[in-house]
């Protein structure tokens, strides 16, 4: 029973899914569900893949992307425009107010922009699978980042998720790494998935260790869909 409500506080957590009534009185520590994440990505990749299990092509893809977007709520998508704006900022105080502050800046209107063409061309040429893959890959890196990196904040998501213990990451890693081997055309798209969505995640780390000197919220959703990205175009490179 305690699994399946750590996996349920992973989707309510994720998504926008009503799923939150099935959840205790009592609040349960976001840490203790990490190692759900990646299936909950599967999950709302499976569901937002369902053009792409009648066909392919741009418009396919562009309804998944949107799918995606509303299961999500368009939670990762805010955290990466917040994330690209504090980029801008003059110094650490600086950023984490612009990445509190509600309106877009050029900066993460740029990413979003960009993030959202590069995922529906490359799921032009893929199938439901890939998606599948690429959310659940995506749905790895917060797990990482929570718990190698330290909160930016003294308060905040960054600091009341917790830090997820190895066996966790191990688990998450397991699962995204079945859903990269059942999605990948060829050992060169499997392996260019594995490599790509590490580099993505240790990009946004590195990047927000230089900006922020730690992770918070948006820090993980941007981990989120930028390691999402980057796994869809490396499963674009099989035959």
């Amino acid at each position: 029973m305690a699994r399946l409500q750590q996996l349920i506080l992973a989707l309510v957590f994720l998504t926008r899914l009503p799923l939150g009534r099935f959840l205790p009185p009592r609040v349960l520590p976001l840490a203790s569900a990490a190692w759900a994440f990646p299936l909950a990505g599967a999950l709302v990749g499976a569901i937002a893949g369902l053009p792409l299990w009648f066909g392919q092509g741009l418009l396919s893809a562009a309804l998944a992307v949107t799918f995606a977007v509303w299961l999500t709520g368009g939670l990762h998508e805010d955290a990466l425009a917040d994330f690209a704006d504090a980029g801008g900022g003059r110094d650490r105080a600086d950023r984490l107010r612009i990445m509190r502050d509600s309106t877009i800046g050029s900066y993460g209107a740029a990413a979003l922009i960009c993030t959202m063409l590069i995922r529906v061309a490359a799921l032009g040429r893929l199938d439901a699978a890939a998606l599948i893959a690429a959310m659940a890959a995506g749905r790895l890196a917060p797990v990482l980042l929570m718990q190698r990196m330290p909160p930016a904040r003294a308060d905040g998501l960054g600091q009341a998720a917790g830090r997820p213990g190895r066996r966790a990451c191990l688990f998450a890693a397991l699962v995204a790494l079945l859903a990269l081997v059942m999605a990948a055309s060829d050992a060169r798209a499997l392996i260019g998935g594995v490599v790509v969505a590490l580099l993505a995640m240790w990009f946004v780390s590195r990047r927000a260790e230089r900006l922020l000197g730690g992770q918070t919220g948006d820090v993980l959703g941007a981990a989120c869909l930028v390691t999402e990205t980057a796994v869809l175009v490396a499963l674009t490179w099989g035959p």
